[in-house]
């Protein structure tokens, strides 16, 4: 895989397919981009589960956060990750120590490690590194929302 191109479909097809998403790396301060990403997604109907082992217990967003992916009682689509790259791949470590696998991995912004995206894509896992998730949102709304003729347009 290419990491440093990838293709519309490719990107669209995973946050469309996503239903449940982590956030490794969930920050309980509200000024700080992993907050703000779990309120975006929970108000785009997605179930998020913030993982941080130093908030376990506590609410974000008012959901309950899990110390560790394995904490997590439900299936995960998708994984998204707010921690540096050189955590990037422990993150991948406990990912393919899931009984279930999710069928992505999200990195953000400065998140890259590209032998470790390539563990994750032996076990057939799809891998983003350095992108913004919200960023990229819209390319779901203009797949499940197509442009209408506007009256007296061709």
């Amino acid at each position: 895989m290419d990491h440093d191109n990838y293709s519309t479909d490719y990107i669209r097809d995973i946050l469309a397919s996503a239903k449940t998403i982590a956030v490794v790396g969930a920050s309980a301060r509200d000024d700080r981009p992993s907050h703000w990403v779990i309120g975006f997604l929970l108000g785009k109907g997605y179930h998020v589960y913030p993982v941080n082992p130093a908030h376990a217990g506590d609410k974000i967003e008012g959901q309950t956060v899990y110390a560790h992916l394995s904490d997590i009682p439900d299936p995960i689509d998708l994984v998204d990750v707010f921690r540096r790259s050189e955590a990037f791949a422990g993150v991948i470590d406990e990912v393919l120590a899931l009984k279930t696998k999710p069928a992505a991995i999200w990195g953000q912004l400065g998140v890259r490690d590209d032998e470790a995206a390539s563990r994750a894509e032996s076990a057939g896992i799809k891998v983003v590194m350095n992108r913004a998730l919200v960023s990229d949102y819209p390319l779901v709304y203009r797949a499940s929302h197509p442009a209408t003729k506007r009256a007296g347009t061709a």
